[in-house]
């Protein structure tokens, strides 16, 4: 079997298109006999007839039919190919890479890549999720382009940043836990004979940090749905995003806890933008820093009635 061309594949999908060999070398400007003799010999190549010729209009074969489909993935991948080449040359970037906190709402990140895909369709976003220092670690390190971070992590002279949105953080525990039982204020001393369920990670950021932390005993997990599981389950009592346990919290799945010396400076978090310099953007990274920065708008404002970010504890 000789190569085959991208030619002859696009011949094919024109004649099973347009349902006949006139009709396929109109649109193809071409002479019939010419669309004729491509098929021709593409049948030869491959050693199968894709078309039977006896009725009045061109039917696919089983093997013309099993064809098919391969023959226009290599169509779109070459159409593919071909925009994504035209956008290297005019400056655009293959891919733009994304670290979102944990803690950061989805949906206004969601709603922005829908915008950005429209508008780059040639880009390919790779987002990646970590927690608490580790984020701001991929931007520092240059893995990524763009962090969606709290600001406390993005507050230093290599970061430029902007606020997004502010999420609030609630004490949480399970309706079976001892702590459940207990109206009102909750004294630290009585928490402290109890696990608190503590979010963490390993990055040099954070490291000998804590955040709302009251108990002097703790378990330490770096995945913020195994944390809502284990609070689920009774394992212990924790502070999470309102965001995520609101549906918890009105079905009785979970309770909110009144610690007494819960610092409700640390139950608000102002989540931002943030990148290392300007110049490190290309148009597709200006355009999403643009889009995420450039003030309330609906995609921002539903996160913020009373979405809940936790940075720690």
């Amino acid at each position: 079997m000789g190569p085959l061309t991208l030619d002859q594949i696009q011949v094919f999908l024109a004649v099973v298109d347009e349902g006949s060999f006139t009709k396929a070398a109109t649109r193809l400007n071409r002479a019939r006999s010419a669309v004729t003799y491509a098929i021709q010999k593409l049948e030869a190549q491959i050693g199968l007839p894709l078309f039977d010729r006896i009725a009045y209009r061109p039917t696919l074969t089983e093997a013309g039919r099993t064809l098919l489909g391969r023959a226009r993935r290599i169509a779109d991948e070459s159409d593919a190919f071909q925009q994504s080449a035209r956008s290297l040359a005019s400056g655009l970037e293959a891919e733009l890479t994304i670290v979102m906190d944990s803690m950061f709402p989805v949906p206004p990140i969601v709603e922005a890549l829908r915008a950005f895909t429209m508008t780059f369709p040639t880009i390919q976003p790779r987002v990646y999720v970590q927690p608490l220092g580790a984020a701001a670690e991929l931007v520092l390190d240059g893995t990524c382009v763009i962090g969606l971070l709290p600001l406390i992590f993005s507050d230093m002279a290599a970061f430029k940043s902007f606020p997004l949105l502010t999420i609030d953080l609630v004490p949480v525990v399970s309706p079976d836990h001892p702590l459940a039982a207990i109206e009102g204020t909750i004294e630290t001393h009585i928490l402290q004979r109890h696990v608190q369920l503590v979010l963490t990670d390993r990055s040099a950021l954070t490291a000998g940090r804590d955040y709302g932390v009251l108990s002097a005993r703790t378990w330490r997990l770096a995945d913020l749905s195994a944390k809502q599981s284990m609070l689920l389950a009774g394992l212990g009592w924790g502070n999470m995003p309102f965001h995520l346990v609101e549906d918890d919290i009105e079905r009785g799945r979970l309770k909110v806890i009144r610690p007494a010396d819960f610092d409700p400076r640390v139950a608000r978090l102002v989540m931002g933008c943030a990148y290392l310099t300007a110049d490190r953007l290309g148009p597709g990274a200006r355009w999403l820093v643009e889009r995420l920065t450039a003030g309330p708008g609906p995609h921002l404002n539903a996160t913020s009635m009373h979405a809940a970010q936790i940075s720690g504890g």
